[in-house]
């Protein structure tokens, strides 16, 4: 298939569909772009995430009591605002291509939870930067729901440790120096090499190891498309490059 970009014309989504079709096992992989849709801001654009509050880096976190405190006032008052907002055409767009087979995994790079509550199964999505609606104990990786630590924290200032180990506990989200998690990892590649179709909807592509894997999927033979509203570097190595709106789009295939 010959390479497309152009501001998302009829013909080009055509080619997106027609592409879908033709393939056996799509990979879908995510990034902020289809949510910002949703209205949950991205991380380094004017007014995202970022540019509104300095991330706690993990070290810091783990070191630093008042860091501790600091990360999970922020996840109480919703300062991130990454928790709350409701999927979009985009997402039930994608979990149809799941429930109809088309889709094998969707990789995210997004912690909302939106995928799931737009009801593509838990266990088809690959969270690559984890979810950012509950906890994980850092000794011992038990789960922790945020409702069984927001009164003592925000009625008496209670750090979260965990019920079982006494260990910190963390926003089960990848901070900024934190090791990226190997089975997440390990379950993405396998996707990647296992498809004939990479659809990249909303990510700029610039953050690895997550953005290596339109990359690997392209040189093991499949075909790779990308729905961006801005150009990404990898667009050179696409079949097929529409800058266009994700809702709309894939609402349309």
């Amino acid at each position: 298939m010959d390479q497309l970009s152009t501001r998302g014309s009829p013909a080009s989504r055509r080619d997106l569909a027609r592409a879908i079709a033709q393939a056996g096992k799509v990979v879908v992989f995510t990034g902020a772009g289809i949510s910002t849709e949703s209205g949950v801001p991205d991380f380094r654009s004017p007014g995202g995430v970022w540019s509104r509050m300095t991330p706690i880096r993990f070290q810091d976190f783990v070191a630093d009591e008042a860091k501790r405190r600091e990360a999970w006032t922020r996840t109480f008052s919703g300062a991130a605002r990454w928790t709350g907002a409701k999927p979009n055409a985009g997402h039930a767009a994608v979990a149809r291509l799941v429930a109809e087979g088309k889709v094998t995994a969707v990789i995210t790079q997004n912690v909302d939870n939106l995928h799931q509550e737009s009801g593509v199964p838990a266990d088809q999505i690959v969270e690559l930067h984890g979810n950012a609606h509950y906890a994980r104990c850092l000794a011992c990786g038990l789960r922790h729901e945020f409702d069984d630590f927001r009164d003592a924290f925000l009625e008496r200032g209670v750090i979260p440790a965990c019920r079982d180990c006494g260990g910190l506990v963390k926003s089960a989200t990848i901070s900024f120096g934190q090791a990226m998690p190997s089975e997440p990892m390990a379950r993405a590649e396998a996707a990647t090499l296992d498809c004939d179709l990479f659809l990249v909807l909303g990510s700029s592509l610039v953050v690895y190891p997550a953005a290596g894997f339109p990359l690997l999927a392209k040189r093991n033979g499949a075909r790779l498309a990308i729905v961006n509203r801005e150009p990404t570097d990898q667009d050179i190595h696409a079949d097929l490059v529409l800058h266009d709106e994700i809702g709309p789009v894939m609402s349309q295939l």
